[in-house]
């Protein structure tokens, strides 16, 4: 046989067993196999040419086996091509399994494709997740403003995670829970002397309803007292008060003010009418005397009067 020829024959075999183990994961199925996965080799080519890597879909396959838990390759590759996180559904499902959570793949692979971890949610509904409120401001019915931690101790609801609401609604109700019911004491020292009946009243409100949590329990953690709101509204009330007795005030000794500017201001014309007054008798009187009508001695006596009566009515007045 020539050289050529064999040449030839070596590449073909290359060529042929690098697309068996191509096409082929055969140590993957070796794997499976070992591991008593039922997996077919057309099942890992067909994988393949759907370009769905066979590793993401057999290795969890053999892990939720060795846990014990049944999981068929069809529903993997539906949950992979569908965008889902096979890791974290089999892990779900493999913690479930070990608390005694009756949990199904659809279950899983709904909650994993609704953008929730599945995993951590399978984790807290058997270990419950403590949620640490921020300082929540409460005023009693007296006016003392109140400044409250809480700490609320929730596990997840499998049931209820497709659709109920987070940890922010946890949050906000209980925070909305606490302020009514604080509200609605009379004094400080209802809150102070018992602070568990204030936690109590809230946790029976059944705030989880419609969430992806059922709380388990709420607790205070801190109480400061903040501002007595009661007397600071009693004192900016005065403070308005009295603006407003001033503003008053002034508006009154602007009137004041006022009428005796007016008050002036008519005397003032009185004088100037009497000046003209004046100034027409003494026409007269000069006119008299011209005609002969009026004798000297009468004309300097009422001259000596007018001017009496002018000294007086230009003197100033003593309230000026």
């Amino acid at each position: 046989m020539e050289l050529w020829v064999i040449v030839i024959i070596i590449a073909v075999v290359i060529l042929f067993l690098w697309l068996i183990f191509t096409l082929i994961p055969i140590a993957l199925w070796l794997n499976a196999a070992i591991a008593k996965v039922r997996i077919s080799i057309l099942s890992l080519i067909s994988m393949k040419l759907r370009r769905i890597p066979p590793a993401r879909i057999v290795n969890p396959q053999i892990k939720a086996v060795k846990a014990g838990v049944n999981v068929y390759t069809h529903k993997l590759e539906a949950h992979y091509l569908a965008g889902g996180n096979i890791d974290r559904v089999v892990n779900a499902l493999i913690a479930a399994q070990r608390a005694n959570v009756a949990f199904e793949f659809e279950q899983a692979a709904a909650i994993d494709l609704s953008g929730r971890d599945v995993f951590e949610a399978v984790k807290m509904s058997v270990n419950p997740k403590v949620i640490e409120t921020p300082a929540i401001s409460a005023i009693t019915k007296n006016g003392v403003e109140l400044i409250i931690k809480l700490n609320i101790t929730v596990k997840a609801n499998i049931e209820r995670l497709i659709g109920g609401a987070g940890e922010s609604t946890i949050v906000a109700r209980v925070s909305e829970g606490l302020i009514s019911t604080v509200g609605s004491l009379n004094s400080l020292g209802a809150v102070l002397e018992n602070p568990d009946s204030v936690s109590r009243i809230v946790f029976e409100k059944g705030l989880d309803s419609g969430t992806a949590f059922k709380i388990l329990s709420i607790d205070i953690t801190e109480i400061d007292v903040g501002r007595n709101i009661g007397v600071q509204l009693k004192a900016d009330q005065a403070a308005a008060d009295k603006r407003i007795t001033q503003a008053r005030a002034e508006e009154r000794r602007a009137i004041a003010i006022a009428v005796e500017q007016e008050r002036r201001s008519q005397v003032q014309e009185m004088r100037v009418k009497v000046v003209e007054a004046e100034a027409e008798v003494q026409k007269a009187m000069v006119n008299a005397l011209q005609d002969g009508k009026l004798g000297v001695m009468d004309y300097y006596n009422i001259m000596n009067a007018l001017s009496n009566a002018q000294t007086k009515n230009f003197m100033p007045d003593s309230d000026e």
